[in-house]
């Protein structure tokens, strides 16, 4: 696509299209993912020169463009799939996930910084942010986290200050983010600042990087090494006030608000590419270890249906968040869960292969890299807990 989509009214809210077929329909995609993965894992790899498929301009519609601004979707038993709710995209994505996660999350579209823009942005905003992704191929960030406040909202030292009187309704952003992905590559994305003190301070600006005094330094990663992780440096980037989203809703609803639901929508997908690639190291054990003691087949058997039953986690928190994005508790299972899983069966896959198995089987050495990172994803384990502890207290359960 080179021109913007013409604008069309949004589908109609549908029952999502079989998963079976749905992954079928990304097949392709994640064997193109896991064509490159290796390749994508060296240090210094870039995603924009490696494969093919993140130029491809159909590419960005499977990662969720609006139906308005997507006149060329994906097509699901003759009819369009937009990846718009987020149980089309947990199955989505955890094939993709399969076939190499860090390409999934190194590659062109609205990522988080989307499903905020969503969330706060008005009209105007939400037009200029998509308008730009459909026009090419697209990198996005989402600028939360601080190299000493990790991605605690409230904690937040990054500052958004009027220009002056001499420059009404214009800001100034400065501050450090830390552990960003896609910044070094990126052409727009969101950042979170403090415009006052206190919980409702809090807002997100639309920033893109080659305004003055936006610098990306790309950091060094032991897994998922495509999606480059940057630390933001931010000195007076200028921030115009139609940057700031959100400010057409009250002060309780944007900003720390905006970022938790942001959240609760997200961590069903991350659970579904944890489970992309636990599910990779899996059928990668089964497929080139032939003979298995009794014991192993035992282990391989329960990691089996765990993978199976976190599925059924992952698709019924996608389910939540379709239904309500305010309510995090079964997201965070599911993210806890999928986490824990990608790390203990590629763990044990790598045991199976014996010593040296890192350097006879590089592509499940890099599912094991790569497994680690779904921790510190949209929170980290501890954090996912003390949701679930809060969603127990608050009588929240499973309904589906």
């Amino acid at each position: 696509m080179t021109t913007a989509p013409a604008r069309t009214p949004s589908a109609p809210t549908r029952t999502p299209p079989d998963p079976a077929r749905l992954r079928a329909a990304v097949e392709e995609y994640a064997l193109a993912f896991r064509a490159t993965a290796l390749a994508m894992d060296r240090p210094g790899a870039d995603p924009r020169t490696l494969n093919p498929v993140v130029h491809d301009a159909y590419f960005p519609v499977l990662l969720g463009l609006p139906p308005a601004y997507n006149p060329d979707p994906l097509i699901v038993d003759g009819r369009p799939c937009h990846l718009h709710s987020c149980v089309e995209r947990v199955v989505v994505y955890e094939r993709l996930a399969w076939g190499d996660a860090a390409l999934m999350v190194a590659a062109p579209g609205p990522s988080l910084s989307g499903v905020l823009t969503e969330e706060l942005g008005d009209d105007d905003q939400k037009e200029r942010y998509y308008t730009t992704l459909a026009a090419r191929p697209t990198w996005t960030f989402f600028a939360l986290t601080e190299p000493h406040a990790g991605s605690d909202a409230t904690a937040l030292t990054t500052a958004l200050t009027p220009a002056g009187a001499g420059d009404p309704g214009s800001y100034r952003l400065s501050g450090v983010k830390k552990y960003i992905g896609n910044a070094v590559r990126a052409d727009l994305g969101v950042v979170f600042a403090r415009i006052k003190p206190g919980p409702v301070g809090v807002v997100a600006v639309l920033v893109e990087p080659d305004r003055p005094g936006f610098t990306a330094t790309a950091l060094p990663t032991t897994g998922m090494r495509a999606i480059g992780l940057s630390e933001v440096r931010l000195a007076d980037v200028p921030v115009a006030a139609s940057d700031i989203l959100g400010m057409h809703l009250s002060a309780t609803r944007r900003g720390i608000v905006g970022a938790m639901r942001t959240f609760n929508r997200a961590r069903p997908v991350v659970a579904a590419m944890a489970l992309g690639v636990a599910q990779a190291a899996w059928d990668y054990a089964a497929t080139h270890r032939h003979a298995l003691r009794a014991a192993e087949s035992q282990v391989m058997e329960g990691l089996r249906r765990r993978l199976a039953g976190t599925r059924r986690l992952v698709l019924a928190a996608a389910g939540q968040a379709d239904r309500d994005p305010g309510d995090g508790t079964v997201a965070s299972a599911a993210k806890y869960r999928a986490a824990e899983l990608a790390l203990e069966t590629s763990e044990y896959a790598l045991r199976l292969f014996g010593p040296g198995a890192r350097l006879e089987h590089p592509l499940l050495d890099k599912f094991h890299r790569d497994a680690r990172a779904f921790e510190f994803m949209e929170g980290t384990g501890a954090v996912q807990r003390l949701n679930l502890a809060l969603g127990h207290r608050k009588g929240r359960i499973l309904d589906d």
